[in-house]
Protein backbone atom coordinates (compact mmCIF):
# COMPACT_ATOMS: atom_id res chain seq x y z
CA UNK A 1 0.00 0.00 0.00
CA UNK A 2 2.56 2.76 1.41
CA UNK A 3 5.01 1.34 -1.82
CA UNK A 4 1.89 1.74 -4.60
CA UNK A 5 1.09 5.09 -3.06
CA UNK A 6 4.67 6.37 -3.04
CA UNK A 7 5.16 5.42 -6.83
CA UNK A 8 2.09 7.38 -7.61
CA UNK A 9 2.85 10.67 -5.63
CA UNK A 10 6.46 10.54 -7.00
CA UNK A 11 4.24 10.43 -10.80
CA UNK A 12 2.32 13.42 -10.16
CA UNK A 13 4.44 15.33 -8.85
CA UNK A 14 3.64 15.50 -5.60
CA UNK A 15 6.46 14.38 -3.09
CA UNK A 16 6.19 11.08 -1.19
CA UNK A 17 5.06 11.03 2.40
CA UNK A 18 7.11 9.88 5.19
CA UNK A 19 7.09 5.71 5.71
CA UNK A 20 5.09 6.56 9.07
CA UNK A 21 2.74 9.68 7.40
CA UNK A 22 0.82 7.02 4.74
CA UNK A 23 -2.21 8.95 2.42
CA UNK A 24 -2.67 12.06 3.93
CA UNK A 25 -5.81 13.27 5.71
CA UNK A 26 -8.51 15.05 4.10
CA UNK A 27 -10.48 18.06 5.90
CA UNK A 28 -12.75 19.57 3.35
CA UNK A 29 -14.39 22.80 5.71
CA UNK A 30 -17.29 24.05 3.39
CA UNK A 31 -19.14 27.43 3.84
CA UNK A 32 -22.33 28.34 2.44
CA UNK A 33 -22.56 31.44 0.27
CA UNK A 34 -19.74 32.95 1.26
CA UNK A 35 -18.13 35.28 -1.76
CA UNK A 36 -14.61 35.36 -2.44
CA UNK A 37 -15.34 38.88 -2.38
CA UNK A 38 -15.25 38.59 1.55
CA UNK A 39 -12.29 36.43 1.80
CA UNK A 40 -9.27 39.17 2.60
CA UNK A 41 -6.49 36.54 0.59
CA UNK A 42 -8.20 37.31 -2.25
CA UNK A 43 -8.28 41.30 -1.78
CA UNK A 44 -11.25 42.00 -0.17
CA UNK A 45 -12.44 45.16 0.17
CA UNK A 46 -14.97 44.96 3.39
CA UNK A 47 -13.09 42.38 5.43
CA UNK A 48 -10.03 40.72 7.40
CA UNK A 49 -9.89 36.71 7.11
CA UNK A 50 -6.84 35.99 9.27
CA UNK A 51 -7.62 32.13 9.67
CA UNK A 52 -8.47 31.57 6.08
CA UNK A 53 -5.98 33.82 4.71
CA UNK A 54 -3.55 31.37 7.20
CA UNK A 55 -4.26 28.62 4.47
CA UNK A 56 -3.88 30.69 1.92
CA UNK A 57 -0.30 31.81 3.32
CA UNK A 58 0.84 28.15 3.85
CA UNK A 59 -0.39 26.83 0.67
CA UNK A 60 -2.27 27.92 -2.66
CA UNK A 61 -5.03 30.01 -3.38
CA UNK A 62 -7.10 29.35 -6.47
CA UNK A 63 -8.02 32.69 -8.36
CA UNK A 64 -10.84 31.04 -10.87
CA UNK A 65 -12.83 28.74 -8.92
CA UNK A 66 -15.92 28.40 -10.49
CA UNK A 67 -19.15 26.62 -9.52
CA UNK A 68 -21.23 24.38 -12.06
CA UNK A 69 -24.73 25.74 -10.63
CA UNK A 70 -24.78 28.31 -7.59
CA UNK A 71 -27.14 26.66 -5.91
CA UNK A 72 -27.04 25.04 -2.45
CA UNK A 73 -28.11 21.09 -2.79
CA UNK A 74 -26.67 20.93 -6.41
CA UNK A 75 -23.41 22.37 -5.49
CA UNK A 76 -22.81 19.30 -2.61
CA UNK A 77 -24.11 16.70 -5.34
CA UNK A 78 -21.55 17.55 -7.53
CA UNK A 79 -19.15 17.61 -5.15
CA UNK A 80 -19.97 13.87 -3.60
CA UNK A 81 -20.29 12.40 -7.13
CA UNK A 82 -17.83 14.32 -9.31
CA UNK A 83 -20.76 15.16 -12.31
CA UNK A 84 -22.55 17.87 -13.26
CA UNK A 85 -26.04 18.31 -12.08
CA UNK A 86 -28.14 16.55 -14.43
CA UNK A 87 -26.12 13.53 -14.33
CA UNK A 88 -26.22 13.08 -10.27
CA UNK A 89 -29.64 13.89 -10.36
CA UNK A 90 -29.93 16.76 -7.95
CA UNK A 91 -30.93 19.79 -10.54
CA UNK A 92 -32.11 21.99 -7.79
CA UNK A 93 -33.14 21.95 -4.09
CA UNK A 94 -36.53 20.34 -4.68
CA UNK A 95 -34.72 17.11 -5.65
CA UNK A 96 -33.68 14.38 -3.72
CA UNK A 97 -30.22 12.73 -3.85
CA UNK A 98 -29.90 9.69 -4.62
CA UNK A 99 -27.45 8.28 -2.06
CA UNK A 100 -26.90 4.89 -3.61
CA UNK A 101 -25.00 6.28 -6.61
CA UNK A 102 -21.12 6.72 -6.66
CA UNK A 103 -19.46 9.28 -4.49
CA UNK A 104 -16.11 9.60 -3.55
CA UNK A 105 -16.33 8.71 0.09
CA UNK A 106 -17.63 5.25 -0.49
CA UNK A 107 -14.63 5.09 -3.06
CA UNK A 108 -12.47 6.27 0.09
CA UNK A 109 -13.99 4.12 2.33
CA UNK A 110 -12.90 1.14 0.00
CA UNK A 111 -9.31 2.15 0.28
CA UNK A 112 -8.85 2.39 3.58
CA UNK A 113 -10.19 5.48 5.10
CA UNK A 114 -12.48 6.56 7.55
CA UNK A 115 -15.14 9.00 6.36
CA UNK A 116 -17.07 11.50 8.18
CA UNK A 117 -19.53 14.81 7.56
CA UNK A 118 -20.68 16.94 10.19
CA UNK A 119 -23.11 20.03 9.68
CA UNK A 120 -25.00 21.11 6.82
CA UNK A 121 -25.89 18.30 4.90
CA UNK A 122 -29.15 19.73 2.17
CA UNK A 123 -29.69 16.96 -0.10
CA UNK A 124 -32.61 15.05 1.98
CA UNK A 125 -31.83 11.83 1.81
CA UNK A 126 -29.76 10.00 4.51
CA UNK A 127 -25.84 10.63 4.45
CA UNK A 128 -24.00 7.12 2.65
CA UNK A 129 -20.66 6.70 2.40
CA UNK A 130 -19.73 7.78 5.57
CA UNK A 131 -18.54 5.91 8.98
CA UNK A 132 -20.32 8.46 10.84
CA UNK A 133 -22.42 11.38 10.23
CA UNK A 134 -24.20 14.14 12.41
CA UNK A 135 -25.97 16.73 9.93
CA UNK A 136 -28.12 19.35 10.09
CA UNK A 137 -32.03 18.41 9.13
CA UNK A 138 -32.82 20.81 6.17
CA UNK A 139 -31.02 24.25 6.42
CA UNK A 140 -30.60 24.16 9.88
CA UNK A 141 -31.04 26.97 12.26
CA UNK A 142 -28.46 29.25 13.31
CA UNK A 143 -28.95 29.23 17.75
CA UNK A 144 -30.14 26.11 19.44
CA UNK A 145 -29.53 23.47 15.59
CA UNK A 146 -31.37 20.44 15.38
CA UNK A 147 -28.55 17.22 14.30
CA UNK A 148 -29.37 14.43 12.90
CA UNK A 149 -27.02 11.07 13.06
CA UNK A 150 -27.72 7.18 12.91
CA UNK A 151 -28.15 7.49 16.71
CA UNK A 152 -31.47 10.48 16.23
CA UNK A 153 -32.15 13.87 16.04
CA UNK A 154 -30.87 15.79 18.71
CA UNK A 155 -31.19 19.38 19.41
CA UNK A 156 -28.05 21.28 20.66
CA UNK A 157 -27.84 24.62 22.72
CA UNK A 158 -25.87 27.21 21.41
CA UNK A 159 -24.10 29.02 17.94
CA UNK A 160 -24.82 26.70 14.80
CA UNK A 161 -20.76 27.44 13.68
CA UNK A 162 -19.60 26.70 16.87
CA UNK A 163 -21.06 23.62 17.74
CA UNK A 164 -20.31 22.08 14.04
CA UNK A 165 -16.53 23.04 14.81
CA UNK A 166 -17.17 21.33 18.31
CA UNK A 167 -18.35 18.41 16.48
CA UNK A 168 -15.68 17.70 14.18
CA UNK A 169 -12.51 18.45 16.79
CA UNK A 170 -14.11 15.69 19.11
CA UNK A 171 -14.15 13.30 16.11
CA UNK A 172 -10.89 14.29 14.94
CA UNK A 173 -9.80 13.53 18.57
CA UNK A 174 -12.00 11.20 19.93
CA UNK A 175 -14.14 9.42 17.04
CA UNK A 176 -12.15 7.96 14.64
CA UNK A 177 -9.87 5.01 14.28
CA UNK A 178 -6.00 6.28 14.85
CA UNK A 179 -5.02 3.81 12.76
CA UNK A 180 -6.61 4.97 9.75
CA UNK A 181 -6.63 7.85 7.08
CA UNK A 182 -9.87 10.38 7.74
CA UNK A 183 -11.65 12.27 5.30
CA UNK A 184 -13.72 14.54 7.10
CA UNK A 185 -16.48 16.89 5.56
CA UNK A 186 -16.54 20.15 7.52
CA UNK A 187 -19.76 22.12 6.46
CA UNK A 188 -21.18 25.26 7.86
CA UNK A 189 -24.54 26.65 7.43
CA UNK A 190 -22.86 30.59 7.62
CA UNK A 191 -23.03 32.78 6.24
CA UNK A 192 -26.47 31.73 4.51
CA UNK A 193 -29.62 33.75 4.60
CA UNK A 194 -30.69 35.36 7.32
CA UNK A 195 -27.39 36.18 8.28
CA UNK A 196 -27.51 35.58 11.76
CA UNK A 197 -24.14 36.41 13.83
CA UNK A 198 -22.83 34.36 16.74
CA UNK A 199 -23.01 36.24 20.30
CA UNK A 200 -19.02 36.52 19.46
CA UNK A 201 -19.46 38.74 16.43
CA UNK A 202 -23.19 40.75 17.21
CA UNK A 203 -21.98 44.76 17.18
CA UNK A 204 -18.42 43.79 14.90
CA UNK A 205 -17.78 46.76 12.36
CA UNK A 206 -20.49 48.38 13.89
CA UNK A 207 -18.51 52.04 13.64
CA UNK A 208 -17.56 51.23 10.44
CA UNK A 209 -19.32 52.67 6.93
CA UNK A 210 -18.80 49.40 4.58
CA UNK A 211 -18.01 50.23 0.74
CA UNK A 212 -20.60 49.88 -1.56
CA UNK A 213 -20.46 48.01 -4.61
CA UNK A 214 -20.21 50.04 -7.53
CA UNK A 215 -23.17 48.66 -8.89
CA UNK A 216 -25.41 49.36 -5.78
CA UNK A 217 -28.10 51.21 -8.05
CA UNK A 218 -27.62 49.28 -11.46
CA UNK A 219 -30.83 49.08 -13.45
CA UNK A 220 -29.25 46.17 -15.68
CA UNK A 221 -30.41 48.13 -18.67
CA UNK A 222 -27.59 46.49 -20.44
CA UNK A 223 -28.46 42.88 -19.54
CA UNK A 224 -31.88 40.82 -20.74
CA UNK A 225 -34.68 40.59 -18.93
CA UNK A 226 -33.79 37.91 -16.62
CA UNK A 227 -31.45 40.52 -14.86
CA UNK A 228 -34.82 43.20 -14.55
CA UNK A 229 -37.08 40.40 -13.32
CA UNK A 230 -35.24 38.86 -10.54
CA UNK A 231 -36.26 38.83 -7.48
CA UNK A 232 -33.15 39.37 -4.94
CA UNK A 233 -32.86 42.80 -5.15
CA UNK A 234 -32.01 44.92 -1.49
CA UNK A 235 -34.86 47.36 -2.53
CA UNK A 236 -37.70 45.52 -3.31
CA UNK A 237 -36.94 41.98 -2.14
CA UNK A 238 -35.51 42.10 1.54
CA UNK A 239 -37.95 41.23 4.77
CA UNK A 240 -37.71 43.30 7.45
CA UNK A 241 -37.72 41.65 10.35
CA UNK A 242 -36.90 38.27 8.60
CA UNK A 243 -33.62 39.30 7.13
CA UNK A 244 -32.90 42.93 8.33
CA UNK A 245 -33.40 42.10 12.29
CA UNK A 246 -36.30 44.91 12.03
CA UNK A 247 -39.31 43.34 14.70
CA UNK A 248 -42.64 44.36 13.14
CA UNK A 249 -45.79 44.51 15.17
CA UNK A 250 -48.94 43.02 14.77
CA UNK A 251 -49.84 39.26 14.03
CA UNK A 252 -50.46 39.43 10.11
CA UNK A 253 -47.02 38.95 9.12
CA UNK A 254 -46.52 37.39 5.58
CA UNK A 255 -43.52 35.71 3.64
CA UNK A 256 -40.72 35.04 5.74
CA UNK A 257 -41.61 37.41 8.15
CA UNK A 258 -43.91 35.25 9.94
CA UNK A 259 -41.00 32.75 10.65
CA UNK A 260 -38.66 35.74 12.42
CA UNK A 261 -40.20 35.42 16.21
CA UNK A 262 -40.04 31.38 16.62
CA UNK A 263 -36.21 31.77 15.09
CA UNK A 264 -35.77 34.39 17.81
CA UNK A 265 -37.26 32.30 20.27
CA UNK A 266 -34.08 29.40 20.03
CA UNK A 267 -32.05 31.80 22.06
CA UNK A 268 -30.52 31.57 25.24
CA UNK A 269 -31.27 34.28 27.52
CA UNK A 270 -27.69 35.80 26.92
CA UNK A 271 -28.29 35.10 23.74
CA UNK A 272 -30.94 37.38 23.57
CA UNK A 273 -29.80 39.81 25.90
CA UNK A 274 -27.05 40.15 23.36
CA UNK A 275 -28.83 40.50 20.52
CA UNK A 276 -31.31 43.48 22.40
CA UNK A 277 -27.88 45.42 23.51
CA UNK A 278 -27.40 45.81 19.84
CA UNK A 279 -30.23 45.44 17.94
CA UNK A 280 -32.82 47.16 19.92
CA UNK A 281 -31.43 50.62 20.00
CA UNK A 282 -30.22 50.65 16.40
CA UNK A 283 -33.72 49.77 15.49
CA UNK A 284 -35.14 52.63 17.29
CA UNK A 285 -33.32 54.77 15.43
CA UNK A 286 -34.46 53.11 11.95
CA UNK A 287 -38.17 53.71 12.58
CA UNK A 288 -36.77 57.09 13.93
CA UNK A 289 -35.40 58.15 10.86
CA UNK A 290 -37.46 56.53 8.67
CA UNK A 291 -35.49 56.66 5.39
CA UNK A 292 -36.76 56.74 2.15
CA UNK A 293 -35.75 56.13 -1.50
CA UNK A 294 -31.59 55.68 -1.96
CA UNK A 295 -31.19 56.36 1.73
CA UNK A 296 -33.73 53.15 2.67
CA UNK A 297 -31.42 50.94 -0.37
CA UNK A 298 -28.12 51.81 1.72
CA UNK A 299 -29.51 51.66 5.35
CA UNK A 300 -30.54 48.11 3.98
CA UNK A 301 -27.36 47.29 2.38
CA UNK A 302 -25.39 48.08 5.71
CA UNK A 303 -27.11 46.13 8.01
CA UNK A 304 -27.30 43.05 5.34
CA UNK A 305 -23.68 43.13 4.49
CA UNK A 306 -22.69 44.11 8.04
CA UNK A 307 -24.19 40.41 9.49
CA UNK A 308 -23.43 38.67 6.20
CA UNK A 309 -19.85 40.20 7.30
CA UNK A 310 -20.18 38.91 11.03
CA UNK A 311 -21.46 35.66 10.23
CA UNK A 312 -18.11 35.16 7.84
CA UNK A 313 -15.93 36.02 11.37
CA UNK A 314 -17.32 33.19 12.96
CA UNK A 315 -16.29 30.81 10.37
CA UNK A 316 -12.95 32.32 9.81
CA UNK A 317 -12.46 32.03 13.64
CA UNK A 318 -13.50 28.28 13.88
CA UNK A 319 -11.08 27.99 10.81
CA UNK A 320 -8.70 29.08 12.97
CA UNK A 321 -9.59 26.59 16.08
CA UNK A 322 -9.82 23.74 13.49
CA UNK A 323 -6.34 24.63 12.29
CA UNK A 324 -5.00 25.22 15.93
CA UNK A 325 -6.27 21.74 16.75
CA UNK A 326 -4.59 20.05 13.94
CA UNK A 327 -1.24 21.56 15.06
CA UNK A 328 -1.66 20.79 18.72
CA UNK A 329 -2.62 16.68 17.82
CA UNK A 330 0.48 16.98 15.30
CA UNK A 331 -1.73 16.40 12.14
CA UNK A 332 -1.20 19.27 10.25
CA UNK A 333 1.72 17.90 8.71
CA UNK A 334 0.07 15.14 6.93
CA UNK A 335 -3.74 16.55 6.60
CA UNK A 336 -4.68 18.31 2.96
CA UNK A 337 -7.06 21.14 4.77
CA UNK A 338 -9.45 22.22 1.59
CA UNK A 339 -11.48 25.67 2.46
CA UNK A 340 -14.11 26.39 -0.31
CA UNK A 341 -17.77 27.64 -0.68
CA UNK A 342 -21.15 25.51 -2.37
CA UNK A 343 -21.08 29.23 -4.53
CA UNK A 344 -20.31 32.60 -4.10
CA UNK A 345 -23.11 35.25 -3.66
CA UNK A 346 -24.38 38.84 -4.34
CA UNK A 347 -23.06 41.41 -2.00
CA UNK A 348 -24.99 44.17 -3.16
CA UNK A 349 -23.38 44.09 -7.08
CA UNK A 350 -26.49 44.74 -8.86
CA UNK A 351 -28.09 45.98 -6.15
CA UNK A 352 -28.28 41.82 -5.30
CA UNK A 353 -27.98 39.55 -2.95
CA UNK A 354 -28.60 35.78 -3.10
CA UNK A 355 -26.69 33.73 -5.88
CA UNK A 356 -28.61 31.19 -9.14
CA UNK A 357 -26.92 33.73 -11.94
CA UNK A 358 -23.85 32.82 -14.20
CA UNK A 359 -22.32 36.32 -13.11
CA UNK A 360 -19.21 36.50 -11.04
CA UNK A 361 -20.30 37.10 -7.76
CA UNK A 362 -22.24 34.01 -7.27
CA UNK A 363 -20.25 31.82 -10.20
CA UNK A 364 -16.69 32.38 -8.45
CA UNK A 365 -16.03 30.66 -5.78
CA UNK A 366 -13.15 30.69 -2.75
CA UNK A 367 -10.73 27.69 -3.18
CA UNK A 368 -7.64 27.70 -0.80
CA UNK A 369 -5.61 24.90 0.06
CA UNK A 370 -3.01 23.07 2.32
CA UNK A 371 -0.78 20.68 2.69
CA UNK A 372 2.58 21.48 4.62
CA UNK A 373 6.06 20.44 2.42
CA UNK A 374 3.88 19.15 -0.53
CA UNK A 375 1.90 22.38 -1.75
CA UNK A 376 4.20 25.22 -1.94
CA UNK A 377 3.09 28.35 0.22
CA UNK A 378 1.72 30.99 -0.99
CA UNK A 379 1.00 29.87 -4.04
CA UNK A 380 -1.79 31.36 -6.46
CA UNK A 381 -3.13 29.14 -9.33
CA UNK A 382 -4.73 31.20 -12.26
CA UNK A 383 -6.28 27.50 -14.35
CA UNK A 384 -10.07 27.57 -14.65
CA UNK A 385 -10.87 24.97 -11.79
CA UNK A 386 -14.46 23.65 -10.58
CA UNK A 387 -15.99 22.19 -7.95
CA UNK A 388 -16.37 19.18 -10.37
CA UNK A 389 -12.86 18.42 -10.16
CA UNK A 390 -13.28 18.15 -5.74
CA UNK A 391 -14.22 14.43 -5.96
CA UNK A 392 -11.09 12.76 -8.45
CA UNK A 393 -8.40 15.25 -6.77
CA UNK A 394 -9.76 13.75 -3.47
CA UNK A 395 -9.52 9.87 -4.85
CA UNK A 396 -5.94 10.69 -6.68
CA UNK A 397 -4.15 12.23 -3.74
CA UNK A 398 -5.51 9.10 -1.43
CA UNK A 399 -4.19 6.35 -4.36
CA UNK A 400 -7.96 5.22 -5.32
CA UNK A 401 -8.62 4.71 -8.93
CA UNK A 402 -10.66 7.80 -10.46
CA UNK A 403 -13.79 6.33 -12.12
CA UNK A 404 -14.14 7.06 -15.83
CA UNK A 405 -17.43 8.40 -15.19
CA UNK A 406 -16.29 11.36 -13.12
CA UNK A 407 -16.47 14.32 -15.37
CA UNK A 408 -14.31 16.44 -13.19
CA UNK A 409 -10.21 16.50 -12.98
CA UNK A 410 -7.99 15.90 -11.15
CA UNK A 411 -6.33 18.87 -9.54
CA UNK A 412 -3.15 17.15 -7.79
CA UNK A 413 -0.96 18.31 -10.33
CA UNK A 414 -1.91 21.85 -9.81
CA UNK A 415 -1.39 21.70 -6.34
CA UNK A 416 2.02 20.97 -7.21
CA UNK A 417 2.28 24.06 -9.47
CA UNK A 418 2.49 22.17 -12.55
CA UNK A 419 -0.28 22.81 -14.82
CA UNK A 420 -1.33 19.04 -16.73
CA UNK A 421 -1.05 19.64 -20.58
CA UNK A 422 -4.38 20.21 -22.16
CA UNK A 423 -6.40 21.67 -19.04
CA UNK A 424 -9.46 22.59 -19.79
CA UNK A 425 -9.94 26.54 -21.62
CA UNK A 426 -13.45 26.71 -20.78
CA UNK A 427 -16.10 25.68 -18.20
CA UNK A 428 -19.48 24.52 -18.23
CA UNK A 429 -22.54 26.37 -15.89
CA UNK A 430 -26.18 25.28 -15.77
CA UNK A 431 -28.86 26.67 -13.47
CA UNK A 432 -32.19 24.86 -13.80
CA UNK A 433 -34.28 27.27 -12.57
CA UNK A 434 -37.03 27.16 -9.27
CA UNK A 435 -39.60 29.62 -8.00
CA UNK A 436 -37.24 30.95 -5.54
CA UNK A 437 -36.45 34.56 -6.57
CA UNK A 438 -37.28 34.25 -10.08
CA UNK A 439 -34.13 33.75 -11.62
CA UNK A 440 -34.76 32.31 -14.97
CA UNK A 441 -33.30 28.67 -16.29
CA UNK A 442 -29.69 29.57 -18.30
CA UNK A 443 -26.70 27.61 -19.11
CA UNK A 444 -23.31 29.41 -20.51
CA UNK A 445 -19.71 28.81 -20.79
CA UNK A 446 -16.88 30.88 -19.61
CA UNK A 447 -13.11 31.25 -20.71
CA UNK A 448 -10.69 33.47 -19.26
CA UNK A 449 -12.03 36.69 -20.64
CA UNK A 450 -15.47 35.90 -21.73
CA UNK A 451 -18.71 34.50 -20.73
CA UNK A 452 -22.16 33.47 -22.97
CA UNK A 453 -25.02 32.79 -21.33
CA UNK A 454 -28.38 31.44 -22.72
CA UNK A 455 -32.11 31.54 -21.45
CA UNK A 456 -33.58 29.32 -23.15
CA UNK A 457 -37.09 29.96 -21.56
CA UNK A 458 -36.81 33.67 -22.87
CA UNK A 459 -35.06 32.94 -25.76
CA UNK A 460 -32.31 35.68 -25.14
CA UNK A 461 -28.82 35.28 -24.91
CA UNK A 462 -25.60 37.61 -22.89
CA UNK A 463 -22.20 37.61 -23.96
CA UNK A 464 -19.86 39.43 -21.38
CA UNK A 465 -16.51 41.30 -22.04
CA UNK A 466 -14.90 40.16 -18.60
CA UNK A 467 -12.15 42.56 -19.39
CA UNK A 468 -13.38 45.32 -20.45
CA UNK A 469 -16.45 45.31 -18.45
CA UNK A 470 -15.67 43.09 -14.99
CA UNK A 471 -18.85 44.38 -13.53
CA UNK A 472 -20.81 42.81 -16.44
CA UNK A 473 -23.16 45.82 -16.60
CA UNK A 474 -23.21 45.78 -20.46
CA UNK A 475 -24.05 43.15 -23.07
CA UNK A 476 -22.22 42.51 -26.52
CA UNK A 477 -24.04 40.06 -27.72
CA UNK A 478 -25.55 41.93 -30.40
CA UNK A 479 -22.25 44.07 -31.17
CA UNK A 480 -21.04 43.05 -34.95
CA UNK A 481 -17.32 43.36 -33.79
CA UNK A 482 -17.78 40.48 -31.36
CA UNK A 483 -18.95 38.22 -33.83
CA UNK A 484 -15.89 36.33 -34.15
CA UNK A 485 -15.65 35.65 -30.41
CA UNK A 486 -19.60 34.58 -30.10
CA UNK A 487 -19.25 32.36 -32.78
CA UNK A 488 -16.54 30.57 -30.84
CA UNK A 489 -18.05 30.50 -27.68
CA UNK A 490 -20.71 29.10 -29.02
CA UNK A 491 -18.71 26.63 -30.57
CA UNK A 492 -17.47 25.90 -26.87
CA UNK A 493 -20.84 25.78 -25.55
CA UNK A 494 -21.87 23.02 -27.91
CA UNK A 495 -18.62 21.04 -27.62
CA UNK A 496 -19.14 21.54 -23.82
CA UNK A 497 -22.72 20.21 -23.77
CA UNK A 498 -21.66 17.29 -25.86
CA UNK A 499 -19.15 16.31 -23.44
CA UNK A 500 -20.78 16.09 -20.46
CA UNK A 501 -24.18 15.02 -21.54
CA UNK A 502 -26.02 17.62 -21.73
CA UNK A 503 -30.40 15.83 -22.43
Amino acid sequence: MKSALTALLLLIGLPACSENAGPPNILFIYSDDHASAAVSAYGSRIIQTPHIDRLANQGVRFDNAFCTNAICGPARAVVLTGKHSHINGFRDNRDTFNGDQQTFPKILQKSGYQTAVIGKWHLKSEPQGFDYWDILPGQGRYYAPEFLSADGKSKVPGYNTDIVTDKALEWIENGRDLKKPFMLMCQFKAPHRAWMPGPEEVGLFDDLLIPEPATLFDDAAGLGSAAKEQEMSIANHMWLWYDLKVPLKGENLTGPDKWAPGRLDRLSETERAIWKKYYDARNAKYWQENPQGDDLVRWKYQRYIKDYLRCIKGVDRNVGRILDRLEELGLAENTLVIYSSDQGFFLGEHGWYDKRFMYEPSLRVPLIARWPGKIKAGSVNKDLVQNLDFAPTFLELAGAEIPADMQGLSLAPILNGQRPDQWREAIYYEYTGEPTHNVAAHFGVRTAHHKLIRFPDLEQWELLDLKKDPEEIQSVHQDPAYAKIRADLDAKLTQLRSKYQVP
